[in-house]
């Protein structure tokens, strides 16, 4: 007990660092806002979107659906034309965050805010891919793509790491909450069940392919990430785990290598051990934003 007391500064030193890179300068007050908003939910504490996107396995989910997203060359074009990820990526990385914050916990009004404006930056993002055809963010194809890549992301890294691996049906309860925000956002006919969204990835399979923009944003997630030298060791382990998330045609097309004994004797262990580290070092900020103390 008293270790765990005097590791207690080093935690909340940790744990702040990580909120404040994810989160934004802002991140306390604009969670403690978005739990304390009035109002009706989309989701209720018992729905799986809750459980998943509260999990330190999102870390891991979210760089491993970044590299499998890449894969489609009219999606990779519009984010390497228009995103300006790599002059600011911990600012997109602030906006997703609060943009999954508002939906998953927000009240209704203030999700289907954000939604909207999503849709608003959406309509601006167009031109013409290197292949010569011509590509829109608002194309309801690639929303699709965009979609269920990451839900199919998330769900793998909270099956494997989550604090709390869902069941069948919570899987399948995932999968229908996500549509839910997707739908918003302009998605059609997206899946509602882990069925639905393999068949799903399984039909755009033909359509994927690792173009150099692919191939130079996985380097740059992978190798060159904007981080300070002491979080490079375990970046590399989050990275690592993310690669073993995707599909092995996903790393073959990216060429990334793998290796499957080192996976199981090294990689996984690995990712279980910082994903708990994570998980341990956010529970107070965790706390002071459950109590209202943000």
């Amino acid at each position: 007990m008293r270790l765990l007391r005097d590791l207690g500064p080093v935690r909340d030193r940790v744990g702040e660092a990580i909120f404040a890179r994810v989160a934004g300068p802002e991140g306390l007050a604009d969670r403690a806002r978005i739990h304390g908003a009035p109002g009706p939910r989309w989701f209720g504490p018992d729905r799986p979107v809750r459980r998943v996107h509260g999990d330190a396995a999102m870390f891991t989910g979210g760089l491993a659906a970044l590299l499998l997203q890449s894969l489609h060359p009219l999606a990779m074009a519009a984010v390497a034309g228009h995103s300006g990820f790599r002059g600011d990526p911990w600012g997109r990385l602030q906006r997703t965050s609060t943009f999954l914050a508002v939906t998953t916990y927000g009240s209704a009004d203030s999700a289907r805010a954000a939604c909207d404006r999503v849709r608003a930056v959406h309509d601006t993002v167009s031109g013409t891919a290197a292949d010569g055809r011509a590509y829109s963010a608002a194309d309801p194809h690639l929303l699709r793509w965009v979609h269920i890549a990451e839900t199919d992301c998330f769900l793998r890294a909270h099956q494997r790491y989550g604090a709390r691996p869902l069941d069948a049906a919570g899987c399948d309860g995932y999968v229908a909450d996500m549509a839910r925000i997707a739908m918003a956002l302009g998605v059609p006919d997206p899946p509602t069940d882990r069925a639905g969204l393999d068949r799903r990835l399984a039909a755009y399979r033909p359509e994927l392919r690792a173009t150099p923009e692919a191939l130079d944003t996985a380097r740059f997630l992978l190798l060159r990430p904007p981080i300070p030298l002491p979080a490079r060791l375990p970046y590399a382990a989050l990275a690592a785990n993310a690669v073993s998330l995707l599909p092995v045609w996903a790393s073959r097309e990216l060429r990334l290598p793998r290796i499957r004994a080192a996976e199981d004797l090294c990689v996984r262990p690995l990712g279980t051990a910082l994903t708990a580290g994570i998980r341990w070092a956010m529970a107070p900020t965790r706390e002071r934003v459950r109590t209202g103390g943000a």
